[in-house]
C-alpha cells in the first residue's frame, strides 16, 4: 500500500510539472507590457497567505524557497510535496474606460526530503515573472491610426537546493541552482491604411544562483526567533532577442528582421532579511524586508528601463489548539501585509502596490497534510495620473502533502 502511495505522488507531481509547463499566465495587466512582466510571488502555501514572507520562516511542515537555508527544518522521516493554482480576477481604470479581466495558472510544484539528519533536498518549478496583456489605443501620428498592442510568456525557474545544519540545530546554511528559462513576447499591431505587425521577443536560457543562512535562537522551551538571511547575485543573462516588422500577423515574411544573442539583458541582484518569531503549536509572526538593484540591470542593451524596487512583508499565523478533536480549532488562521515598488520605469514614473491577505490551512485527517487557501487584494499606485489604475484579487490554493517515508518497520 505504501509503495501504491508514493507512485501516485510521484505521478501526480510529474503532471503537475506538466500543466505548470504549459499553463496560461495568471494575469493581464497592460504593465506587463514593460520589460521582462509582473514578477512573481516566490512564496508557497502558508509564506503567501502571511504576506509573502520567507527569509527568517522555518518550519519543518513547509517548503520555503525564498531562504534555501530553511530545507533542512524538517526531520529526517518526512517527505514534503507542495503545488499551487491561483485564480485572479482584475480591474482597470484609465479615468475614461473601466475593463474586468478573469485569469488563472497552475503555478508551482516543488517536493523536499532529507539526505540525513542535518542534510536535506528541495526540488521545484516556479515562475519567475508573467507577460499577459492585450488592449489597444489610438496612435498620435494622425486620426484612424489605431495600435493594438498584446504580450504573452514570462521567466520560469526549475531549481534543487540543499541545505545543511551546522551548528546544534540553530545555525544552517542553504543554496538553490536553477535553470531560468521562457520566453517573453510583445507584439504590435499597427493599422493606418495598411496593417503592419512588429515583435519584440527575448528567449532566456542560463543559471541563477540563491544563498541563505538562518540562525534560531531559543526563547523558551516552545518559543524561539529566527534570523534569516538570502542573497542572489545579479548576473548578464545567456539570451536571444529578435526584432521583427511584418505586414503578416505570423511573421512568416518580414519587412525587416534584427536577431541578436546575448544584447544585454540582465537580472539584479537581490538581498534579504527576514526575522520570525514562533510558538509551536500555537502562533507564527514574521517581518521579511528585501532590495533588488533594478536600476543597474539593462534590457534590450539599456539601463534606463528600471528602478530599483522594494519589497517589505508582515504576516502572521494562529492555531487555536493543535492537540484538540474539534476541525476549526486546528485550522491555521493567517492574515498578512505588503508594500512594493515596482521595478518599471514607464515615461520617468512607476507604481507602488499595496496588499493584503488572508489564508486559512485546513489539516487531513493524518494532521500533517493541509489544504491552503489564500486571499490577496492589491491595489496598484500609480505615481502618475497618466498611468493605469489596477486592483486584483488574487486566490490560491495549494496542496501541502506530508507523509512518513524514511522508515524501516520491524518485526517481532
Amino acid at each position: 500500500m505504501l509503495k501504491d502511495n508514493r507512485l501516485k505522488i510521484i505521478v501526480y507531481l510529474f503532471l503537475c510539472t506538466n500543466m505548470c509547463l504549459f499553463a496560461q499566465n495568471s494575469t493581464n495587466s497592460p504593465y506587463t507590457r514593460y520589460g521582462y512582466g509582473a514578477l512573481a510571488d516566490r512564496s508557497f502555501g502558508a509564506g503567501r497567505s502571511m504576506g509573502g514572507i520567507g527569509y527568517g520562516l522555518r518550519s519543518s511542515r513547509q517548503i520555503n524557497p525564498m531562504n534555501p537555508a530553511s530545507y533542512s527544518s524538517m526531520d529526517s522521516l518526512t517527505f514534503l510535496l507542495d503545488a499551487g493554482a491561483t485564480f485572479q480576477l482584475s480591474w482597470f481604470d484609465d479615468n475614461n474606460n473601466r475593463q474586468r479581466n478573469m485569469n488563472g495558472n497552475f503555478e508551482y510544484v516543488a517536493m523536499q526530503f532529507p539526505l540525513t539528519r542535518k542534510l536535506a533536498v528541495s526540488v521545484g518549478l516556479l515562475p519567475y515573472s508573467h507577460v499577459g496583456y492585450n488592449f489597444g489605443a489610438y496612435s498620435e501620428d494622425g486620426p484612424g491610426s489605431l495600435v493594438e498592442y498584446s504580450g504573452t510568456g514570462g521567466l520560469n525557474e526549475v531549481y534543487a537546493g540543499l541545505s545543511a545544519d551546522i551548528w546544534k540545530k540553530r545555525l544552517a546554511f542553504g543554496a538553490n541552482i536553477s535553470y531560468l528559462f521562457g520566453n517573453v513576447d510583445h507584439r504590435r499591431r499597427i493599422t493606418t491604411s495598411n496593417i503592419m505587425y512588429t515583435m519584440k521577443k527575448v528567449e532566456v536560457h542560463d543559471m541563477k544562483f540563491d544563498l541563505g543562512v538562518q540562525y534560531t535562537h531559543p526563547l523558551t522551551r516552545t518559543d524561539r526567533m529566527t534570523f534569516g538571511a538570502a542573497y542572489s547575485p545579479g548576473k548578464k543573462l545567456s539570451a536571444t532577442a529578435y526584432d521583427l516588422i511584418s505586414f503578416d500577423q505570423y511573421f512568416s515574411s518580414l519587412a525587416q528582421a534584427d536577431t541578436s544573442r546575448n544584447a544585454g539583458f540582465d537580472i539584479p541582484a537581490t538581498y534579504g532579511l527576514g526575522v520570525t518569531y514562533t510558538k509551536d503549536y500555537k502562533m507564527i509572526l514574521a517581518a521579511d524586508v528585501s532590495y533588488q538593484n533594478w536600476a543597474n540591470a539593462h534590457y534590450f542593451g539599456s539601463n534606463e528601463n528600471f528602478k530599483n524596487r522594494v519589497k517589505v512583508a508582515l504576516g502572521a499565523e494562529y492555531i487555536p489548539n493543535n492537540f484538540t478533536r474539534a476541525y476549526m480549532s486546528r485550522v491555521r488562521y493567517r492574515a498578512g501585509l505588503h508594500y512594493n515598488s515596482s521595478y518599471l520605469k514607464i515615461k520617468d514614473a512607476g507604481y507602488n502596490e499595496l496588499g493584503a491577505n488572508l489564508g486559512l490551512g485546513f489539516p487531513m485527517l493524518d494532521n500533517r497534510s493541509f489544504i491552503n487557501a489564500s486571499f490577496e487584494y492589491v491595489k496598484v499606485v500609480p505615481d502618475s495620473k497618466t498611468l493605469i489604475n489596477e486592483q486584483y484579487f488574487r486566490f490560491t490554493l495549494s496542496y501541502t502533502f506530508n507523509e512518513f517515508w524514511f522508515f524501516k518497520l520491524k518485526m517481532d
